[in-house]
């Protein structure tokens, strides 16, 4: 097989594997402030995912590994473009990560306040910057036949990226709800968590929609078949979610928002192949997996570290929720 190709599938499961995980880590920290006045409660919430949000946020980082050692150009080239929003992506997830670990290691209302913040901010801002990236991507950027970018920061900010932020974080929110109905026993805070996840996922899927229409007039992700039936199975699978969400049914609203964005993020891959960055400037100096891709022989050696390492990735992560499987209650706060 092509190993250009096979790297660009690595790296879309990669990709699609954090997107999943990491959105409902996203979605659960936003709620925290928000989800309930009891200490106990916002504690409870967080329990969900301390065992494995750590776990989750290293797809992100394997993902940027798998880029830069099979597309070292592409690498470069996005990081140079997206600096300060990667910037400011990273200061959130520093304030997300210290917010977890720190929260409880005051008894004090106002530190853990304060934290609770902390950890809802730094995963808005992400979720809200991965759309902005991802409709940028899509659009096209000013890249010269240097594969230089020749814009601002601001040039990243347009309505469709906006959208398509508010739309990210939107899912993402919903997602995390949905895990949360998961996670905890039956109680009022469940209850609170549907009520809160029919009002979200109806303004999701309102969002939802009006992406994917300035997608098909503004970009030309609709010129792969592949790509569009996937958007139209994400449609699908998000709207069935918010119907089994709005009928109290857990497991079929995780799993219809858990597809809809694998279908959203595999469908964005699809319509680029098999380019990785556009150039609007002109189309011949887009980032292909050619034109920016390691040389032949790094691209072999990474294809046999990849495939000894990643199946024990799989099976470790496999393992951790596996052991973490049981929902929470209050009586297991002692436990933490």
């Amino acid at each position: 097989m092509d190993l250009n190709i096979l790297w660009f599938i690595l790296i879309t499961v990669l990709f699609t594997g954090f997107f999943f995980l990491e959105g409902f880590d996203y979605g659960v920290g936003m709620t925290i402030p928000f989800i309930s006045s009891s200490e106990n409660n916002r504690t409870l919430v967080i329990n969900t995912i301390a065992p494995v949000w750590d776990g989750n946020e290293v797809w992100m980082i394997t993902a940027g590994g798998a880029l830069f050692a099979a597309f070292p150009h592409v690498y470069a080239t996005m990081f140079s473009t997206f600096y300060l929003a990667l910037f400011i992506m990273l200061v959130g997830l520093i304030l997300r990560g210290a917010g977890l670990e720190l929260r409880g290691k005051h008894e004090s209302y106002t530190w853990r306040r304060l934290w609770d913040w902390a950890i809802c901010l730094g995963s808005a801002i992400p979720a809200f910057l991965w759309g902005v990236a991802v409709t940028n991507l899509l659009r096209g950027l000013p890249i010269s036949d240097k594969m230089i970018y020749m814009g601002t920061f601001y040039d990243l900010l347009s309505p469709y990226t906006v959208v398509g932020g508010i739309t990210f974080l939107l899912v993402f929110l919903f997602h995390g709800m949905a895990f949360l109905n998961l996670r905890l026993v039956e109680g009022s805070l469940t209850h609170r968590m549907r009520d809160w996840a029919i009002r979200v996922g109806a303004l999701a899927i309102f969002f939802f929609l009006v992406c994917i229409a300035m997608t098909y007039t503004l970009t030309d992700l609709f010129r792969s078949t592949l790509a569009a039936g996937l958007l139209f199975g994400a449609a699908i699978c998000f709207a069935g979610a918010y119907l089994a969400s709005f009928h109290r049914r857990g497991i079929p609203a995780f799993i219809g928002s858990a597809l809809a964005i694998a279908c959203t993020t595999v469908a964005f891959f699809a319509g680029l192949f098999p380019r990785l960055m556009v150039s609007s400037l002109q189309p011949e100096w887009s980032l292909t997996i050619y034109n920016a891709s390691s040389t032949p022989y790094t691209l072999t050696i990474m294809s046999i570290a990849a495939g000894c390492l990643v199946p024990i990735v799989l099976i470790y992560q496999g393992w951790s929720y596996w052991i973490f499987r049981k929902r929470l209650s209050r009586k297991d706060l002692e436990l933490y």
